[in-house]
Formats: structure tokens, C-alpha cells, sequence
């Protein structure tokens, strides 16, 4: 019964990685990695590894996919792309 649950979840993980990859978005991509996070904590919960489960839940499925949220509202916060005065390359 382990082994089936250790396929399904090793299925899991290679799908959602796979869709993560393919999208190109990261706005679509960062609920697509918390997915595959879920997945990686079942994966490890399987193969008896508590701890590490318990990590990739706290870090792989809440932590990154608002790291990448928060990235991608900061940058289109921008009002038009322009550039802020003192950068490089500009007046």
C-alpha cells in the first residue's frame, strides 16, 4: 500500500513540475508551485521523513508562491515602466 502512495505522489510531484515549468506566467506559476510544494510534503510524509515534510510545507507551498506575489505587484507597481531619476542610463 506504501509503494502505491509513494507512485501517486512521485506522479503528483512529476506533474506539477512539469506545469510549473510550462507556464510562463508568474502570476499562474506561483499557485502552480504551491501545488507542487503539497506535493513534495506528501512525497516526503510517504517516505517517512516528518521533518522534511513539514519544511517543504512551511517554505515550498506558503513562503515562495507570496515572495513570488509580492515581486511581481512591486515591479508592476511601477507607474508606465519608467525609469526613477538616478538610475542607470537615464537623464
Amino acid at each position: 500500500m506504501t509503494d502505491v502512495l509513494i507512485v501517486v505522489a512521485l506522479l503528483l510531484v512529476a506533474g506539477a513540475a512539469t506545469a510549473a515549468v510550462l507556464n510562463r506566467d508568474p502570476v499562474r506559476q506561483a499557485p502552480v508551485l504551491s501545488f507542487l510544494g503539497l506535493a513534495l510534503a506528501l512525497l516526503f510524509t510517504f517516505l517517512q521523513a516528518p521533518d522534511v515534510a513539514l519544511s517543504q510545507l512551511a517554505v515550498g507551498s506558503a513562503v515562495t508562491p507570496l515572495m513570488i506575489l509580492l515581486t511581481v505587484r512591486k515591479v508592476r507597481r511601477r507607474p508606465g515602466g519608467r525609469r526613477r531619476r538616478g538610475q542607470a542610463g537615464g537623464p
